[in-house]
């Protein structure tokens, strides 16, 4: 999507859009518009849209005007977001070519500003690659938006805000692709390819290296699989030199069958995305690196395949963690436990974080709890955990706090090892993060996020089609500028 700022409105573009607050007189349009909108019941309510034809100098000229609600409203930034989306959502496919959108009508201010522009492009990203017989009507054919009437301040806002765009399409690429693709070694090249020659350092440890470092867990929940498995760590040093780094993990099983305690069949397609966490992480790094932002960060994705075969792991299997503890293994297919604790150690042992996040699609159990409206966090730090939830409220990537604490642990004790990959079937996302945490080292602040109901939707969303949703990157973005950057 090309997003330009011009001066004025360029002649041969047909498609004129305009952003209006609730309430907003539209006295100044012809009378088509003035008089069709209230007539239409557009009242300018955050994201509805209206849209009339009129004649300009003898060409007729397609108008739209699209809502972002009460310009008070402690919303603001998202609503006008939303009023951008919702444009990109109705025109995207439309035949239109181009749109000019008008700004010089709102009172904006120079962010308010980008919001739209974002919600314009996030709402644009679709993944049509292996469509070869698409319908015309159904093909993308939106491809520029001219922006005139920008408010001082735009074009500096959207220098951040598409970095933001940047690593949230970054992001719904990885979980869009299928799995014959999309897998631990080609992971790590699309990574290599995203970040190259943008300062940020990437490491890759193999097999062989993972096994030398006893990371039992992560490398028994790969042995399934002929796909090899793979640790990845980007770092981004951009704040004070010697400052212990903000670390985020991702759990990337990048295809999950359950493995020996095999999924049924009707849905397993969905599990291309169980990298969800990886995905996010990954995102959020690359918009943190394209805005250069000054702090130093880390973000290191556990990266595997869960497979069925000969070498597969068993249930009754006991494994050891690169942290000396041993797990017996309950259940193959609770898995990304077993991914998140070595990669975790590992983070702890190498980088030394100020502080740990991790990011996964862990259990069903969080959709059952929460639905597709919230992700879940827990935490051991209470201000780590409302700085999480503030960054959520303030980017629409929405996070509900749930406990952990020593009253679960007695539900993950194991008869013959340390711990056990599952407890039963009441608390199931809470034993969940409750087995994480034996893995963080006392005195380490550290948040779980289980996002397994959010990054990937059945349906449309405000700055999403059908698919992959983006979720986790602006959190991310977020959290690093409210908290780890001067």
């Amino acid at each position: 999507m090309n997003i330009l700022f011009t001066e004025t409105s360029p002649a041969n573009v047909r498609l004129i859009a305009r952003i209006v607050n609730q309430g907003d007189a539209l006295s100044d349009l012809d009378a088509a518009l003035s008089d069709g909108a209230p007539a239409a019941r557009f009242k300018g309510s955050a994201g509805q849209v209206f849209e009339g034809f009129v004649t300009d100098a003898g060409s007729l000229k397609r108008v739209a005007i699209a809502g972002a609600g009460e310009p008070d409203s402690g919303k603001r930034r998202l609503n006008v977001e939303r009023a951008g989306a919702a444009l990109m959502a109705k025109y995207l496919r439309s035949g239109e070519t181009e749109m000019v959108l008008d700004l010089g009508h709102a009172s904006f201010s120079g962010e308010e500003a980008a919001a739209a522009l974002l919600g314009l492009r996030l709402r644009s990203w679709a993944y049509d690659d292996y469509r070869t017989k698409l319908a015309a009507e159904k093909k993308i054919t939106l491809k520029t938006v001219h922006v005139i009437g920008a408010p001082e301040g735009t074009a500096q806002a959207w220098e951040i805000a598409q970095a933001v765009a940047t690593g949230a399409e970054f992001t719904k690429k990885l979980i869009t692709l299928p799995a014959n693709i999309l897998y631990p070694e080609s992971f790590v090249a699309l990574c290599e390819e995203a970040f190259a020659g943008t300062g940020a350092e990437l490491t890759v440890l193999d097999e062989e290296q993972m096994g030398e470092l006893g990371m039992g867990a992560l490398l028994g929940v790969g042995q399934g699989s002929v796909r090899a498995s793979r640790m990845l760590a980007i770092q981004w040093n951009g704040g004070k030199k010697g400052e212990a780094p903000t670390a985020f993990v991702g759990k990337g099983v990048t295809f999950d069958t359950g493995g020996i305690s095999l999924k049924p069949p009707p849905g397993m397609e969905d599990m291309k995305w169980d990298m969800g966490g990886a995905g996010a992480v990954a995102g959020g790094m690359l918009s943190l690196v394209k805005r250069k932002a000054k702090a130093n960060v880390v973000a290191v994705m556990g990266l595997v395949e869960n497979m069925p075969d000969g070498n597969a792991i068993r249930p009754g299997d006991v494994l050891t963690t690169m942290s000396g503890q041993t797990v017996e293994v309950l259940n193959t297919d609770a898995e990304g436990r077993l991914v998140l604790c070595d990669a975790l150690h590992w983070t702890q042992d190498v980088f030394k974080p100020s502080r740990i996040v991790d990011f996964a699609t862990l259990t069903g159990a969080m959709i059952i709890a929460l639905g597709h409206e919230y992700a879940g966090v827990f935490s051991n730090d209470d201000d780590l955990a409302d700085q999480l939830m503030a960054a959520g409220t303030a980017t629409g990537d929405k996070l509900w706090r749930l406990p952990i604490g020593p009253a679960y642990d007695k539900l993950i004790d194991s008869p013959i090892a340390d711990i056990k990959n599952v407890g039963p079937r009441p608390a199931g996302s809470i034993t969940a993060a409750q087995f994480l945490h034996r893995f963080i080292k006392k005195g380490t602040k550290w948040a779980h996020c289980d996002v397994a109901g959010m990054v990937f939707a059945d349906k449309p969303g405000h700055t999403w089609d059908k698919g992959a949703t983006g979720y986790g990157v602006r959190l991310i973005d977020q959290f690093v500028a409210d908290n780890a950057e001067g």
